[in-house]
This record gives structure tokens, sequence and C-alpha cells, in this order.
């Protein structure tokens, strides 16, 4: 398995995000049918501009100095979950961004701006989709009432800019402790103020609106307690409980308390969900196990029939078949059996492009992709494949068309940026590599370096007056968000 981080470390970014809340008084809670405190309140603590803008701002620390999966087919997962739970989600300002972090920590975190972050660890435990979502729902609802906010503006103290500073700090933490703890020191002032014994609150608010939401959008409210209590169960007699066990106090009283909200709702029983199960054998082949291992794992559970669905079971041997570089193996699992079955499916697909590229036949993978890719051009899964396979193919111009398209409506993927800069490279159109490649770095947050990658672009476009022209521009907007960020 891969190497955790710092249980201690991160456990402090959920006090400043998802659990950030004033004390708490029992009384408060006398009546679980309250009407939930709608955080718009707030307002007056951080616009929801600025929250947007420091959100972003985190983010981009995120990509460049922790482990952000960059994985199309699971972030399409991802986000169709979350935007199923989002649409029912009352006070929702903003679109909402999740992503996963790799860390076999069991832990979900929000921050400013809508954007939420799930472990890969959380992931493996989730028993159902529902207990998946029951976590979004719940960290949803802390986005919702702008618990965040309403901490700020009950001690009057914090700048957003301050917290923002914290949380990027800690959140660094997870892939280097050392460089994440010297910036938390340097937002000392704002983390003396947040304590984990504040968390009744908010924590109960977020559950009551969380399990509301998971019912609306059609999920099993049953999840929420089910998933506390494997939990509970599992580092019952753990003497340093997961990061979301400190952060998120799990008592038998909250179990019961959510066990008696969802008994206020009808019972409903849902099948295995294949999506779900797809999902989460690709995080256990690609990122939980190391490849022999994985394997052996999936060998096994198919030889003992242990799994809800043998298409993923079946999916996740072919992946860590790919891992292990035995890629025959993996073609006669993908290929030959699960697309037969479902042609259309996009965890298929997208290891049948990986498989023909490995095997030194990129143009199978683009005439496989093309009629889906026809239907659906603007789609990261079947976009950024075709992309990858006309690149491996050397077919330079048309990638860069396909690119060009699909970023004018994910203007912020990055890996649609790395596959572009790459196909400038090989086209030997360098002045575009140069931009391309500046757009990369801004998403890190690393606009200095965005700017020198311009300046390089400049010098390449030669007499090329309106390419020049665009590249300036570019270069002013880039410095324009630094000082905009020095602004709050």
């Amino acid at each position: 398995m891969k190497k955790t981080f710092s249980i201690w470390l991160f456990c402090l970014s959920l006090c400043v995000t998802a659990s950030l809340s004033a004390v708490a008084q029992d009384a408060t809670y006398s009546n679980k049918n309250a009407l939930p405190e709608i955080g718009v309140v707030a307002s007056d603590a951080i616009s929801l501009d600025k929250e947007m803008i420091v959100g972003d701002a985190v983010m981009r620390q995120m990509r460049g100095q922790s482990p952000v999966i960059a994985d199309p087919v699971l972030d399409e997962y991802l986000q169709d979950l979350g935007n199923r739970l989002v649409i029912h989600a009352e006070n929702a300002k903003f679109p909402f961004e999740f992503f996963w972090v790799d860390n076999d920590a069991i832990n979900a975190f929000a921050f400013f701006g809508g954007h939420i972050g799930v472990h890969t660890g959380l992931m493996r435990r989730a028993k159902t989709e529902s207990e998946l979502a029951s976590v979004l729902a719940h960290e949803i609802s802390h986005v919702t009432q702008r618990h965040i906010a309403r901490k700020m503006q009950a001690q009057k103290r914090s700048s957003p800019l301050a917290i923002a500073s914290l949380i990027g700090g800690v959140l660094i933490a997870m892939a280097n402790p050392e460089a994440g703890i010297a910036a938390m020191q340097a937002g000392s002032a704002a983390s003396a103020q947040l304590q984990i014994d504040y968390t009744r609150t908010n924590e109960q608010e977020a559950d009551r609106i969380g399990i509301s939401m998971l019912a609306r959008a059609g999920f099993d409210v049953t999840a929420a307690a089910s998933f506390f209590s494997t939990m509970a169960e599992e580092y019952r007699m753990v003497s340093k409980p997961p990061a979301r066990l400190l952060t998120h106090p799990l008592t038998e009283t909250r179990i019961a308390d959510a066990r008696a909200r969802a008994a206020d709702y009808p019972a409903r029983y849902l099948r295995p969900s294949v999506q779900f199960e797809l999902a989460k054998a690709r995080i256990m082949a690609r990122y939980s196990f190391e490849p022999d291992y994985a394997v052996d794992y999936f060998n096994a559970a198919l030889e003992k029939n242990a799994y809800k669905l043998k298409v993923a079971a079946q999916y996740g041997l072919a992946l860590a078949y790919m891992r292990a570089e035995e890629n025959e193996k993996a073609k006669e699992i993908v290929i030959n059996q699960l697309l037969s079955q479902d042609p259309s499916n996009l965890f298929y697909l997208d290891a049948a492009t990986d498989i023909y590229i490995a095997l030194g036949e990129p143009l199978k993978a683009v005439e496989l992709l093309q009629p889906h890719v026809s239907l659906n051009p603007r789609n990261q899964v079947l976009a950024l494949n075709q992309a990858n396979a006309l690149i491996s193919a050397s077919q330079y111009e048309q990638a860069i068309d396909l690119l060009r398209d699909f970023l004018l409506v994910n203007k912020d993927y990055q890996i649609a940026y790395q596959l572009m800069t790459e196909a400038y490279q090989k086209a030997k159109q360098f002045s575009q590599m140069h931009q391309s490649k500046a757009e990369v770095y801004a998403l890190y947050g690393a606009y200095t370096r965005a700017v020198d990658e311009l300046q390089y672009a400049y010098n390449f476009a030669g007499e090329d007056h309106l390419e020049k022209q665009r590249i300036r521009a570019r270069i002013k907007q880039f410095r324009d968000q630094e000082e905009r960020l020095e602004r709050l």
C-alpha cells in the first residue's frame, strides 16, 4: 500500500475547514427537527466573491504541493456523484468541485468556494455508494452553511487570507510535513483560535442537513449511521484514530442521532452501483495496493467469488495486470470480455486506450474511441484519452484541435494542458508549447514561473505580432491575479 501521511497534521486542516465552529450549547439540539441556521448570515465576515477567490487560491496550492489525484475517470465519477447531491442542496451559491487525495486515511474535507476533497482511503472502506454519498452530503452541508465564515464572524479576528494560509499549510503537510509545519507556524495567530473541541454545533447541523439531502437525492439514508458504525468499530481499540474521527468526533450519541434521523424517512433498498464498484476497484488497483499484491488480491476475489459485482473484480485485476506490465492479460479481460458486455463504459474505454498505447497500437485506440468522441466531444474521459492516443500515433494537429475544443469548457483541467504541451512540443510549435506550459504552472499557483514561460513563448513568436499581443495580455492577467490575492 501507499504510505499514509501524518494524521495529526491533517486533522488540523479539518478543524480549519469542515469542522470550524463556535462553542456549542447542548440545548441547541433539544429539537432535532429545528430548521438549520442558514450560513448567508456570515456574509459580513467574508463575501461569496472573496470566498471563491480564496478557495481557488488554496486549490491551486493543493494541486502543486499535495497528492491530489489527476484521474479523469475517477474525477468524472466523483463529480457526477457530488452533483447529484448538490442539486438537492439548499443555499448552494456556487459550483462545487470534488477531487481525490491519494491518502489511505479515512477522511474527507471541505474548504472555501465549494471545494471538497475525498481521501482514497475513505473510498476503500465505504461499502456502498450511499455511504460515500453520505460523507459528501455532510461536507456539502458544511459549505452551504458557510461554517468557516460563521466561525470567522464569531471571532471577528482572523482575516480570510490568514485562515487560507493556515489551510494551505496543513494541506501541504500531507505531501511534505516539514513544509506544512512551517506554513502553519506562519499562520499561528489563526491556528491558536481553532480548537478540535469546538465542533459539535456544526457537526450536528451538517449531519442533519446532509441526511435530508441524501434522502432527496434518492440514496439510502441509513448509510450515514452505517458508515459511522464501520469507522467506530474499526478504530475502537486503536490508540491513534484517523483524522476523520479526530475532527468529526464520533460519539455513541451522534450515531444514535443519525439512526433516529434516518427513521424519519422511508426505507430504500438499492442495488450495488456498478460505477461505485468500478471506482473502488480502480482506487484499490492503482492507488492503494502495490502491483503484485493487487494482482493476488483480485485473482483471489475472483477465485473465491468474494466480490459484490464480478465485473468490478475483473476490472481491478486488469488494472493490476497493467501496472505489472502484463498488458496482454489485461487486454484479454478489458477488450475481449468487459467491453463486449458494455461497449460505452468509460472505465473500460479508458483502460482499453492505455492497453493499446502500451502495446504500441494507438491507432486501434483512436478507432475505438472515435464514435464515442463524436457523440460527446467534451467528455473529459473520452476527449483526453483520444488526445493521448492521437499523440501516441503522432497525429499532433488532430490532438491539438481536440484539446482546444475541450479546454473551451474545461479551462482549469491540468491534464488537458499537459497533453497540449506534449503535442505542441512534438509538433515543434514552441511558442504554443510554452504558453500551454504556463497554464499548467498557473493552475499550481506558480504565477512567476508561468510568466517566465510566457516570456519564452514571446521570444519564439517571431514576427507574429498578434500572437505577441495575446502573450502580453496573458502576462498581465497572471500578474493581476497575484495582485488580487495580495489585496485580500
